[in-house]
């Protein structure tokens, strides 16, 4: 038996599955420790019902599909509208050869998905979603790039997949990344600090990426998209205003995918509402000295967010990965050393064989495999026992929390034109 939801009983249950999941964080230590989204632990016990309903009774469920793509485009406008390049300025040479250096692992991520797929004889797009698809991309990538490959190219489980991947990008990534700046600030003969020293760090990094920064000039770094709980000073005004801005990008993206529709420069949709949000952003600001308000921008993009993974989690069919699932856990375990090697011996050496150099290593691990919010809490555990590192919680944040999703996007559209 087969139910159709529309999109007020989609929305109720989303908001469900999101209570469920903060209930389930708060409770569950291993969910905190590892930063697990609060969408997708309560997704998961919503997909795992859905799947229980199915086994025993037959039923089956649709959800609107047309709120949860709304609520994608949004989260995508609002990384856009969240780019500001002016920013590059701040990180200086440094920013700039890491944004490099993580573009290469970028590269070599889907290079080692792609070919790890077509030698264990599986499609070589799942390759890519347990590629940067999911890895560097994160939930809110893998969602978005998984409805594509359904429905596009007529991958089953892509979503799915997407999905269980990044969750396991999460928790490999917050494993990964002390041990691999432990070891490296080790061979630099470098020893814990006294309490002291921990404390000073502390203060250091409330400098770095201060969760109590009010001036919506300096709102930036950790706080984008990552820590969203703090309480952001908004006003009416600006939401409005705000909400002006993702319709704009959102009609924008619209309009683009039919101008794109058969050509060369053909994306899907969620690729032009960000492109969208990011020429808006620079245009406004540099341009016109508009004062975008950031905060605004930062809260309709994490509730856009957690609301899409709800409901894209509540649409799963975890029936559909019982042949696929050993497969991909033998990619996800490659990949993981590959991460390690990389930020061993090309992060860490790049960006100048030093502590801060090891920091960032440890950053890398975070959002390589998983997301910025496990990138600043190994940072964080690093300088907790050693020394503050203002380098890294300048240029981490930065990257992991737009410019790299930026570079995900064209370096995947390009595997995708030479492979699909």
């Amino acid at each position: 038996m087969e139910f159709t939801l529309n999109g007020y009983y989609t929305l109720i249950l989303a908001t469900l599955v999101l209570l469920v999941g903060k209930f389930l964080v708060k409770r569950i230590k291993f969910l905190s420790d590892f930063n697990i989204p609060e969408p997708v632990a309560g997704g998961l016990v919503g997909a795992a019902i859905v799947y229980a309903l199915n086994v025993m009774f037959g039923y089956s469920f649709n959800f609107q599909k047309e709120l949860q793509t709304a609520c994608m485009l949004m989260f995508f406008a609002s990384i856009g509208l969240s780019a500001d390049f002016s920013r590059l300025k701040a990180g200086g040479t440094g920013l700039v050869i890491f944004l490099v250096v993580v573009s290469a692992f970028i590269i070599l991520q889907d290079v080692v998905g792609v070919g790890m797929a077509m030698a264990l004889g599986i499609d070589p797009l799942l390759g890519l979603v347990a590629g940067s698809v999911s890895l560097t991309g994160g939930h809110g990538t893998a969602g978005a790039w998984g409805a594509t490959f359904e429905d596009t190219y007529g991958v089953v489980g892509a979503t799915t997949l997407g999905i269980a991947c990044a969750t396991y990008g999460l928790v490999s990534g917050g494993i990964i990344g002390g041990p691999v700046a432990k070891r490296l600030i080790g061979k630099l003969g470098m020893k814990p600090q006294e309490a002291a020293a921990t404390a000073t760090a502390s203060n250091a990094r409330s400098l770095d990426g201060a969760p109590n920064k009010t001036d919506n000039d300096d709102y930036s770094g950790e706080e984008i998209f990552e820590k969203a709980d703090n309480v952001r000073l908004i006003t009416a005004t600006s939401a409005v205003e705000t909400l002006a801005l993702f319709a704009a990008c959102l009609a924008f993206s619209d309009i683009m995918v039919g101008v794109a529709k058969g050509t060369w420069f053909e994306l899907p949709q969620f690729v032009w509402a960000l492109f969208g949000g990011v020429v808006l952003r620079n245009a406004l600001t540099n341009i016109f000295n508009f004062d975008m308000f950031d905060r605004a921008i930062d809260v309709f993009g994490n509730a856009a967010l957690s609301l899409f993974l709800a409901m894209a989690l509540l649409s799963l069919k975890l029936w559909e990965l019982a042949d696929l699932a050993g497969p991909i856990l033998v990619i996800l375990l490659v990949q993981t050393v590959v991460m390690v090697l990389y930020a061993t011996f090309v992060t860490y050496r790049i960006m100048g064989k030093d502590y801060d150099s090891a920091v960032l290593a440890a950053g890398h691990c975070g959002f390589g495999m998983g997301a910025t919010p496990t990138a600043i809490a190994n940072m964080q555990a690093i300088t907790d026992r050693y020394l503050p590192s203002h380098k890294a919680f300048l240029i981490v944040p930065m990257v992991g929390a737009f410019f790299v999703d930026i570079v995900n996007v064209a370096i995947l559209q390009g595997f995708i034109a030479f492979i699909a």
